[in-house]
């Protein structure tokens, strides 16, 4: 059995994609990365830098305008509509404004990847609780979003995207709105999801973070790939 260090299989790949939005915008130029499963790497560059349109790409929220993208062993540019909620069932997303829903429990937030997909009510039941577990709120399960702080609603919202279990998870500036301390409790969580094996991919502006986690650092800068950098001591700049 091959350790998470001996992997090689790529599990994202961008061949010279780019995508240009009505009106002329591009959000991104050309761009040609490969991401192997279970790493963990960091996305940076400047507001409007196209961080938030290469993690849509990725989860299909939105499509390229040229170029190849493969995730998953799937060829995301030829993905016809109906294989879309497929393909997402393997893509966990965590947003900085939670996008929990208010009417709902906390249960029920977690829950819901699961009930989209059929899944039965007792594994349900057992796969809720375990994630809500993994984030520490197992004792809020009945709680409504609105009653949690600013980082329990993020765990919430980790828990969510996990309880699938997906090789992959996206996260776009998920510590954009808490406190340095919140911060390094939601980036401890994302180290032992990645150590059990789950890739992830993480836009975030918090350079100071970025090199405390000593993990690739890709940078996006007007829509074109500026750096990829490999440190094992930090110091992105």
């Amino acid at each position: 059995m091959k350790t998470k260090y001996e992997t090689t299989s790529t599990l994202i790949h961008f061949d010279n994609v780019s995508k240009r939005y009505p009106g002329g915008h591009t959000g991104l130029s050309n761009v040609s990365l490969r991401i192997e499963a279970e790493e963990m790497v960091f996305l940076t560059g400047h507001s409007g830098a196209g961080k938030s349109t290469l993690l849509k790409l990725i989860g299909l929220l939105e499509r390229p305008s040229n170029g190849q993208l493969h995730v998953n062993d799937r060829n995301l540019t030829r993905l016809k509509s109906r294989q879309i909620p497929y393909h997402r069932r393997d893509v966990g997303m965590i947003f900085q404004d939670h996008r929990l829903l208010h009417d709902r429990t906390v249960f029920d937030n977690v829950a819901l990847p699961l009930v989209v997909a059929g899944v039965g009510h007792k594994e349900i039941g057992r796969r809720v609780r375990a994630a809500l577990d993994k984030v520490g709120l197992l004792y809020k399960e009945r709680n409504a979003p609105v009653t949690l702080s600013g980082g329990e609603q993020q765990r919430v919202g980790l828990a969510r995207a996990v309880v699938s279990k997906p090789p992959l998870v996206l996260a776009d500036e998920p510590t954009g709105n808490l406190d340095p301390e919140l911060s390094e409790e939601i980036m401890a969580l994302f180290g032992q999801f990645n150590q059990v094996g789950v890739t992830l991919l993480i836009a975030s502006h918090d350079i100071d973070l970025i090199n405390r986690m000593q993990k690739r650092v890709l940078t996006l800068s007007k829509g074109q790939l500026v750096g990829d950098t490999r440190t094992e001591c930090g110091n992105v700049s």
